[in-house]
């Protein structure tokens, strides 16, 4: 990781190595805490974060699930996110703003502990890196399934799930795998462990619904957008396993890993192993649109 300068932590900036909790700060213990994955890019105008309200949103309706009261407004954080990265002087970065229970009490409800926000950005490069943008990557559908609703909330982006990714990524890695895929208690395709995940078939575009415990991703809703909008006959709807390795094409898409092709599952070459037409089209696209260069989702950038 790339340290920058400043972290903005509950309205102040701190320094990078001096940004520090308390031992006994409940989300520490209990994972009781909200987060968002957000990117700023380069453009000819500046650098402009990408779709900024959406992710701000999604945060305070992550709060809400966990009956998390934010004590900062909705227009704060919207502006010290692109303070922080105006402080630090990037161009393209990371940031990741986090809301979380912290140190008062112990104990398994963490109604009397303040809720402390912090925002932090980095430089980053794509998550599965720049080879597996261009020529995809490797897959293991994972043992551990994809939590259910009735056991944590899928649909909003509390820490405590992603403990859940964590054993699917590391059963992944352990695998030889760059990646894992987790299906839902029903046998259908989820989501990967910090991604949505599409298939494309004839021609035709389809990614799991949320009802399959896939979290409501802001790329994801990106891609739907601009695949639609270039004619590209969209859908939701459940993925069997063997329908992912007959797929014609498939790729990842987040904030992190932004749209990176899958390669291979399971040791099953999809398609004939590269990144697929449509892939590359939706992907080029994209990467158009996060640098400025598509004035028809300029609405989708607030530049700092």
């Amino acid at each position: 990781m790339i340290k920058t300068e400043l972290i903005w932590m509950n309205g102040k900036f701190v320094k990078w190595d001096e940004a520090k909790i308390h031992i006994l700060t409940h989300g520490l213990h209990y994972g009781t805490g909200v987060f968002e994955g957000i990117r700023c890019y380069e453009t000819k105008e500046g650098p402009a974060v990408f779709r900024l309200k959406d992710h701000i949103k999604r945060l305070f309706d992550s709060a809400k699930v966990f009956m998390m009261e934010i004590p900062f407004t909705f227009e704060e954080i919207f502006e010290a996110t692109k303070e922080t990265v105006r402080v630090n002087k990037l161009k393209e970065c990371y940031i990741r703003p986090i809301a979380y229970y912290g140190y008062k009490e112990m104990g398994l409800s963490p109604l009397n502990n303040p809720v402390d926000v912090a925002i932090a950005c980095y430089p980053w490069g794509t998550y599965l890196g720049e080879e597996g943008l261009k020529k995809g990557v490797r897959c293991k559908v994972s043992s551990w399934r994809r939590i259910d609703s009735c056991m944590l909330p899928p649909l909003a982006k509390l820490t405590a799930n992603y403990a859940n990714s964590t054993l699917a990524k590391l059963e992944a890695l352990n695998c030889g795998y760059e990646e894992a895929i987790l299906l839902n208690f029903n046998g259908k395709i989820a989501e990967g462990p910090g991604e949505n995940i599409f298939i494309v078939k004839n021609g035709r575009l389809i990614t799991p619904p949320f009802s399959a415990g896939a979290l409501p991703g802001i790329t994801r809703d990106s891609v739907i957008t601009l695949a639609k909008d270039q004619g590209i006959l969209t859908m939701e709807a459940d993925i069997l396993r063997e329908q992912l390795f007959l797929a014609d094409e498939a790729f990842f898409t987040g904030t992190a890993a932004e749209i990176t092709p899958i390669r291979e599952v399971d040791g099953r070459v999809i398609g004939d192993g590269s990144r697929g037409p449509i892939t590359g089209k939706l992907q080029s696209e994209f990467f158009r649109v996060v640098r400025g260069e598509v004035k028809k989702y300029l609405n989708w950038l607030d530049f700092v």
